[in-house]
């Protein structure tokens, strides 16, 4: 059971979420705007469902005005399919991009795989590329340099550290990081290598495309070395 907040400005949708969420045993609580949360409302929250076109402040601004006070995955609601939207979204912190009309099941499904991945307990650290990975406390660092990931790019390097030398496709690393399917989400993880890779520079890796290299024509590839 975990604590759901959805804000959209379509009372029957948020009446759909709630209804489904509920199901799986959620407690949801629902916002028609942005306005209505607050700090402490935020830092309930598991998990955070967010439309992007609302009536003045819309998701976007609302991302960024709450990704500080929370650790919380937050997944956008748009009709807004754009490539612009996604990169977006993702750019601002968000953690994943599900786009209207959506089939209740993937909503399902997406919710549950983010808060299964927020509930892993792995006990081990790895290093590679001089990248340091605590995998019980879900952190990365370059020395003593922490990297400041969001809970969706650390899965991603996570991943492909935990195999690295081996090339895997966008749909293969979207499927293998959050548990579902990602046929979809191509884009989301474009932006997020992008944003990972910024990261690595920033923290002291001079050559971030070489040690997150991508393999042209099939995926990326974390380089094997230690």
């Amino acid at each position: 059971m975990a604590n759901i907040l959805a804000v959209d400005d379509n009372p029957e949708l948020c009446s759909v979420i709630r209804t489904a969420l509920e199901r799986d045993g959620h407690r949801v609580e629902t916002r028609c705007s942005g306005a209505g949360l607050t700090e402490a409302l935020c830092r309930w929250a598991d998990c955070i469902l967010l439309d992007v076109m609302m009536p003045g402040e819309d998701g976007f601004a609302v991302c960024r005005r709450i990704r500080s006070l929370t650790e919380a995955p937050i997944l956008f609601l748009s009709a807004r399919t754009d490539e612009a939207a996604v990169l977006e979204g993702l750019g601002i912190g968000a953690d994943d991009f599900l786009s209207k009309p959506f089939r209740v099941a993937e909503l399902r499904a997406r919710v549950a795989a983010h808060l299964r991945r927020q509930s892993r307990t792995p006990v081990h650290r790895l290093v590679r590329g001089g990248v340091s990975f605590d995998l019980s406390a879900r952190e990365a660092a370059v020395g003593e340099t922490p990297l400041p990931l969001t809970r969706s790019e650390y899965a991603i390097c996570e991943y492909l550290a935990l195999h690295a030398g081996q090339t895997f496709t966008k749909e293969q690393i979207y499927e293998a990081a959050f548990g579902i399917d990602g046929t979809a989400d191509d884009t989301a993880v474009t932006q997020h290598i992008k944003n990972i890779r910024a990261k690595l520079r920033a923290a002291g890796v001079p050559e971030p495309e070489k040690l997150l290299n991508t393999v042209w024509g099939v995926g990326y590839q974390w380089k094997n070395e230690g």
